[in-house]
């Protein structure tokens, strides 16, 4: 047990990852809890730092800089009257009501903080979802996924270093040499094809003059279902591939994927599309460790089943919200799709409902609203669809103002955060210092 903790009785509300979602919950807890000596805010995360998921393609392609936009979770937890565990959720006790993390070790393999067992009365599991590969071959070996801040810098510096590879070997760049193969067009996939042309291009006009972004650069998009952006309607999915073909991105439907080699990608119908950079971002599912935790119920893809009012349905003090949760809300037959806006909500509720439940108050059910689905293609255009904007109708949007209502939903997600003020005097300073800093991270 952690030496000091919660000496003073209070209830413990225990969070386990600090996503979107999760750093919200622990947040507006901390505010209304946590502040007035109410109850005792854990947050758990393996990370030390938290930046928006939606965020993650954009770091990959070099056009955002993680230092600008990353939350420090001890500072913050500090600010907002919470506390900041670092460590890996391993296990679950439910008898004894307690959570196991692994040990945190750094990059020299030397231990931070050790194996250690985390107190709870309420528990929140909002740890988010992982690339699902299907278990195809090489995707560990060769793909990079974007599930984490650290796998986009990643992805992004083995893009800039082959870049300054083939600009200073000896012979012509290799067929497929700069060639970047992004498996899976659902958002993020079809969001980073897009920014990887604009971005793969302004690094080769920096002085790699023996780079021919025509030629050597190449962006291919891979989906096995029929269309690109399945999850969303088809009008918006064709106007998407229409903006995709005229900036040059290759778009490959119906095309799936059985190996990930060092030098390209292999298709079922035995073509190869030769790429030396690949990304994986086909399917979802929740982390492995979840499967059968503590007996509690899980589907197929590791999911917690959760009733309608999010506690898990064979414990009542234990929460799920977010990818991880497995909802089918009464009167539907298909479970509340695993995206950020969802999970936003659920943290909304949540917020309100576990006050509630530490009185032994029955709870409300939860009820999902779908509000639509906005896609970026970066410095391009954006476009997207809002339900129920104008008397129930939908409407479609697209361009300056699409790309507005975008941008809107990160600025939403700072303002929970930090609030008005804070967020305003954060996106003044990055306006500023675009003005002195490169257009696209090189390094």
């Amino acid at each position: 047990m952690v030496p000091g903790e919660n000496q003073n009785g209070l209830h413990r509300i225990v969070v386990v990852g600090g996503g979107a979602a999760g750093l919200q919950l622990a947040t507006k807890l901390g505010e209304t809890l946590g502040r007035k000596g109410k109850a005792h805010i854990t947050l758990v995360d393996r990370a030390r730092t938290h930046i928006w998921k939606p965020l993650l393609h954009e770091v990959a392609a070099g056009s955002l800089d993680v230092g600008h936009h990353a939350v420090d979770y001890l500072h913050h937890a500090h600010e907002h009257h919470f506390r900041y565990r670092i460590g890996e959720m391993t296990g679950l006790d439910r008898e004894t009501r307690t959570i196991r993390l692994a040990a945190s070790r750094d990059a020299e393999g030397r231990e931070i903080t050790p194996e250690r067992l985390i107190p709870y009365d309420t528990l929140v599991l909002a740890v988010g979802s992982t690339t699902n590969d299907f278990g195809t071959p090489g995707v560990q070996e060769h793909a990079i996924a974007l599930d984490t801040q650290d796998q986009a810098v990643r992805f992004h510096q083995r893009l800039v270093n082959a870049m300054l590879r083939a600009h200073t070997q000896e012979g012509a760049v290799r067929p497929g040499q700069l060639h970047v193969t992004v498996i899976g067009a659902g958002a993020t996939g079809t969001e980073l094809a897009a920014e990887l042309h604009r971005t793969t291009r302004h690094v080769a006009a920096t002085g790699l003059d023996r780079i021919d972004p025509e030629k050597d650069l190449k962006i291919t998009l891979v989906e096995a279902a029929e269309r690109i952006l399945p999850a969303v309607p088809e009008r918006l999915a064709a106007e998407v591939m229409a903006l995709l073909a005229g900036i040059g991105v290759e778009v490959r439907t119906n095309a799936r994927v059985t190996e990930v080699r060092a030098d390209g990608v292999s298709l079922a119908d035995g073509g190869v599309i030769p790429s030396e950079l690949v990304v994986w971002a086909a399917g979802v599912k929740a982390p492995p460790f979840l499967k059968d935790i503590g007996g509690l119920e899980t589907t197929r893809s590791n999911q917690l089943v959760v009733r309608p009012t999010l506690q898990t349905t064979r414990d009542p003090d234990i929460f799920a919200i977010g990818d991880c949760a497995y909802l089918v809300e009464p009167g539907t037959d298909t479970p509340v799709p695993p995206r950020a806006q969802a999970a936003h909500q659920q943290a909304s509720y949540l917020i309100k409902a576990i006050p509630i439940h530490m009185r032994g108050e029955p709870l409300k059910p939860f009820r999902y609203r779908d509000f639509g689905s906005l896609v970026s293609l970066g410095h391009y255009t954006a476009v997207g669809n809002l339900m129920g904007f104008i008397q129930g109708r939908n409407m479609f949007i697209a361009g300056l103002f699409a790309r507005l209502m975008y941008r809107s939903l990160y600025k939403m997600h700072e303002r929970a955060l930090h609030g008005t003020v804070k967020t305003g005097l954060d996106a003044l300073a990055r306006a500023l210092t675009r003005r002195t800093e490169a257009r696209v991270k090189l390094h």
